[in-house]
C-alpha cells in the first residue's frame, strides 16, 4: 500500500465513529483477583482473607465438562493401596478362568525365521518386499593359482634407540626424585589420616562402653 493510501486510511480511522464493538463468541470467566494486586496486599488482609476461606468457604457452581468421559479402568493408585492377597487371587482367578477378548486386527503377515539374519535378531529387508529378486552372477574367478613370492632377504633390524644427552637425563632424574618424593608425602598423609581414624573409632567405643 503507498504512503498516501495509508495516512488517509488512518486519518478515516481516527476522526470516524467509534466502530462497532467485537462479536465475541466466547463466555467471560471470573479470574478472581491479579496476582499483582494480590501481592501487593498487606500481609494482614491475606490473613483475614485465608481465616474467611476456611470458617464460610465460598460454594462454587460445579464445573461444566465439555469433554466426553472415558473409561480407563482402575488408576495405578488404587491398585497399590489395595492389600496382597486381593492382587494374588485375581491373578489366581486370570489364570484359571482368563478373560476372553476379541482378536486383534493385525495389518502385518508372519515373516519366515529362517530368513532372518546371521547377525541381527530381525528379519533382512530382502525378505519383506514382494517384488521379484533379482540375483546377479558371481565373478569369474581365476583358475591359475596364485602363489605369493617368498622374500629370502632377511628383516631389516631394528634401529637402535638415539642416546639420551646428558640434559635430558638430567631431567629424567630430577622428575624422577620429585615423584618418588611426592609418593612419600602421601605416604605419609595417608598414615596420619588412617591413624586419627582409629584413634576417634577407640575413643567412641571407649565412650560408648562407659
Amino acid at each position: 500500500m503507498p504512503l498516501w493510501k495509508r495516512l488517509a486510511t488512518n486519518a478515516r480511522d481516527r476522526f470516524e465513529a467509534e466502530p462497532p464493538p467485537l462479536y465475541l463468541t466466547s463466555r467471560p470467566v471470573n479470574l478472581g483477583m491479579i496476582l499483582g494486586e494480590r501481592l501487593a496486599l498487606p500481609w494482614y488482609r491475606t490473613v483475614f482473607t485465608n481465616l474467611g476461606d476456611v470458617i464460610s468457604p465460598e460454594v462454587l457452581p460445579p464445573l461444566e465438562l465439555q469433554s466426553q468421559p472415558e473409561d480407563v479402568g482402575e488408576l495405578l493408585a488404587d491398585q497399590l493401596s489395595r492389600p496382597w492377597y486381593q492382587s494374588f487371587i485375581r491373578n489366581l482367578a486370570d489364570q484359571i478362568a482368563p478373560e476372553h477378548q476379541s482378536a486383534l486386527p493385525l495389518s502385518s503377515k508372519p515373516v519366515d525365521p529362517a530368513q532372518s539374519s546371521d547377525y541381527l535378531y530381525a528379519p533382512q529387508w530382502s525378505a519383506l518386499l514382494d517384488v521379484p529378486k533379482l540375483f546377479y552372477p558371481d565373478k569369474p574367478k581365476d583358475a591359475r593359482p596364485y602363489y605369493p613370492a617368498f622374500n629370502l632377504e632377511p628383516p631389516p633390524a631394528p634401529p637402535k634407540p638415539p642416546e639420551l644427552s646428558s640434559i635430558r637425563r638430567q631431567q629424567i632424574e630430577i622428575l624422577t626424585r620429585q615423584k618418588k618424593r611426592e609418593l612419600r608425602f602421601s605416604h605419609m598423609r595417608e598414615a596420619v589420616w588412617i591413624s586419627c581414624v582409629v584413634t576417634e573409632i577407640a575413643f567412641l567405643v571407649f565412650y560408648f562402653s562407659h
